[in-house]
């Protein structure tokens, strides 16, 4: 099992106590402090995780991510910036990223995020794993979804707010369920990342048809109904 983790941070300090907080974790820590380095790092080694600064000089975390992504590279991407604005938020995942985390943060629970994202790597899909609601059908080997026999394209979040969404299917999830096991996040409450996210999914599952699969039950959170 890959056992390394690459570390793209341009703060030398905050670079230096995660390489040795993580290296003291077990982990085989490598740091650089630019985009253009990360990439060529990435080219070269197998990583289980990265951890990747928003703001970076030359190219950015953002675009980091963004080209990872097109070229179909599944490491997971856990971004840890300054940035916490709920469109900051929006942008880092809708790049492709897996987790964001904001600074300042608890090492505890950095660490505790790796692991998630590393143990969720890990899991291996079931043959046939289909979920269905209605004409509604999630495909978990290929990842892809359709309604209605139409293909319906959605960015790496959307697709795990859907799964959770499907895999409770009439039952009520609270926003903070929705956080916890879709971004493994604990947002301040101020948030409504999981509104706007929620609120995209309506557009592409729901838009269009007569029979409306996602509902608000309002003061208690989400819930897909198959009724």
């Amino acid at each position: 099992m890959v056992n390394r983790i690459l570390v793209v941070e341009d703060q030398v300090n905050l670079a230096s106590l995660l390489q040795r907080g993580l290296s003291a974790d077990g982990y085989e820590v490598d740091v650089v402090y630019d985009g253009e380095s990360a990439l060529d790092r990435i080219g070269q080694h197998a990583y289980a995780i990265i951890i990747l600064d928003l703001m970076l000089p030359g190219i950015s975390g953002l675009e980091v991510c963004q080209l990872l992504r097109k070229e179909n590279n599944t490491i997971p991407i856990l971004m840890l910036t300054a940035l916490g604005a709920t469109h900051d938020v929006v942008n880092g995942l809708d790049s492709g990223a897996d987790d964001y985390l904001i600074k300042p943060f608890k090492f505890e629970e950095l660490k505790a995020r790796i692991r998630t994202l590393v143990r969720r790597n890990a899991i291996v899909a079931q043959p046939h794993s289909i979920l269905q609601i209605k004409d509604l059908v999630l495909d978990l080997d290929t990842r892809t979804a359709e309604r209605a026999g139409k293909a319906i394209s959605l960015t790496a979040t959307e697709y795990r707010l859907l799964e959770f969404l499907m895999k409770n299917k009439n039952k009520v999830l609270s926003r903070i369920e929705i956080l916890e096991h879709v971004w493994d996040i604990n947002f301040n409450m101020g948030t409504n990342v999981v509104d706007v996210y929620v609120n995209y999914l309506r557009k592409k599952v729901d838009k269009g048809f007569d029979h409306k699969l996602i509902h608000t039950m309002i003061g208690m959170g989400y819930v897909m109904k198959d009724i």
